[in-house]
C-alpha cells in the first residue's frame, strides 16, 4: 500500500513538472509576440500602462534619424484651448521663437494614442509636445548640459506644469542624454522648414567646387523673436500648494505623519496623478490626509481609483480640496 501511495505520488509530481514545462514554453511564445506587438504604435492590442515610463523593449536610438523640416501646405492647429481650468493661446507662427527652460519627456503611457495634430504618438518617433507653437512646427532642441541637439516635429500639446516648456518623446530624450533623469535643462529654437531646405542645399553648393550657384540666406540664431505674452495665469504651478481646478480622491488620514507619508510613497509607484499630504486639525487631533488630484474627469477618477484598488492600496473617495 506505502510502495502504491509513492508511485502515485511520484507520478503527480512528474505530472505536474511537466505542466509547468508546458506553461513556460507557451509564456516565453506569448512574451516574444507581445514584445512585437508593443512595438508598433497603430496596433490595438498594446496594453497601455498607467503609469508613464520607459519602454521595456529596446531600440537604438543613434540609428534613429532627427525629423526632417518640410513645408506645410495645409491648416494650422492654432486655436485656443483648456487643460485644468487654464486657457492657453498658442502663437500664429513658430517663426522665431527661442527658449530655455526645462524638458521633460513621455512614454509608454501614451505611446499610440492620438497626438492633438491627429498623429499616432510613437515613443521611438523623434517629436514633441508644446504648449503654445502650432501644430505641426520643427524646433531644435539642446540639452544645455552636455550640447547635444536634436531636430524634432511638434504634433502634440503640454508638458502642463510651469516649470517645463517642451515635453519630448523618449527617443529624443534618450539621444540628448537625459532620459535617465527625467528632466534637463535646454534651449529651443523653431525652425523654418524653407529656411532650413535652403541652407541645407546651400551647404551642398559649397562643397561642390566648380559651382557658381549662390544662396544666401538669414540664420535662424538672428531671426526676430516673437513678442508673444501668455496670459500671466498661464503657467500657474500645478502643484498642491496651488490647487487647480478638478477632481480629488483622498485614500487614507493618519494621526501618524510617518504612516501617511508611506502610503503616499506607493501611491507614486501607480499613478502619475500628483499624490500630495494634507493636513487638518480635527478636533485636538492633528490627520495627515493623503490626497490625489488634480484629475480632468470622471473618466480619470474612475481609472485611478481602481488603479489604486488593483494594487490593493486601500478604497478612495472623492474629496473636495481645501
Amino acid at each position: 500500500m506505502t510502495k502504491l501511495l509513492q508511485i502515485a505520488q511520484l507520478t503527480t509530481v512528474s505530472g505536474l513538472i511537466l505542466l509547468l514545462i508546458g506553461c513556460q514554453s507557451n509564456d516565453t511564445t506569448d512574451d516574444d509576440s507581445y514584445q512585437k506587438v508593443a512595438k508598433t504604435s497603430h496596433s490595438g492590442q498594446y496594453v497601455r500602462p498607467l503609469k508613464d515610463g520607459a519602454p521595456w523593449w529596446d531600440v537604438d536610438v543613434s540609428n534613429i534619424p532627427d525629423a526632417t523640416p518640410t513645408p506645410h501646405t495645409g491648416a494650422y492647429k492654432k486655436n485656443p484651448y483648456t487643460v485644468l481650468g487654464k486657457t492657453y493661446y498658442p502663437k500664429s507662427s513658430a517663426t522665431g521663437y527661442k527658449e530655455v527652460g526645462m524638458a521633460s519627456w513621455y512614454g509608454t503611457k501614451f505611446h499610440g494614442q492620438a497626438t492633438a495634430n491627429g498623429e499616432p504618438y510613437d515613443l521611438y518617433g523623434m517629436t514633441a509636445a508644446h504648449k503654445t507653437l502650432p501644430l505641426p512646427s520643427y524646433v531644435k532642441v539642446t540639452n544645455l548640459e552636455n550640447n547635444r541637439s536634436v531636430i524634432l516635429r511638434v504634433n502634440d500639446r503640454g508638458p502642463f506644469h510651469s516649470d517645463r516648456i517642451i515635453d519630448l518623446s523618449f527617443a529624443a530624450a534618450k539621444k540628448l542624454g537625459y532620459a535617465d533623469t527625467g528632466t534637463a535643462k535646454v534651449r529651443v529654437e523653431s525652425i523654418d522648414p524653407q529656411q532650413w531646405g535652403n541652407n541645407k542645399n546651400s551647404t551642398v553648393a559649397q562643397q561642390k567646387p566648380q559651382t557658381s550657384l549662390t544662396v544666401t540666406t538669414q540664420p535662424v540664431d538672428n531671426a526676430p523673436v516673437s513678442e508673444y505674452q501668455p496670459p500671466a495665469n498661464q503657467h500657474a504651478t500645478a502643484d498642491s500648494n496651488n490647487p487647480q481646478k478638478g477632481l480629488y480622491l483622498q485614500v487614507g488620514a493618519f494621526a501618524n505623519p510617518d504612516a501617511a507619508e508611506l502610503l503616499r510613497q506607493r501611491l507614486v509607484k501607480v499613478t502619475d496623478v500628483p499624490v500630495f499630504i494634507s493636513s487638518v486639525l480635527h478636533g485636538a487631533q492633528q490627520l495627515y490626509r493623503v490626497r490625489l488630484g488634480p484629475l480632468p474627469n470622471q473618466h480619470e477618477t474612475f481609472k485611478t481609483q481602481e488603479a489604486i484598488r488593483v494594487a490593493n492600496l486601500g478604497q478612495s473617495t472623492l474629496v473636495k480640496q481645501d
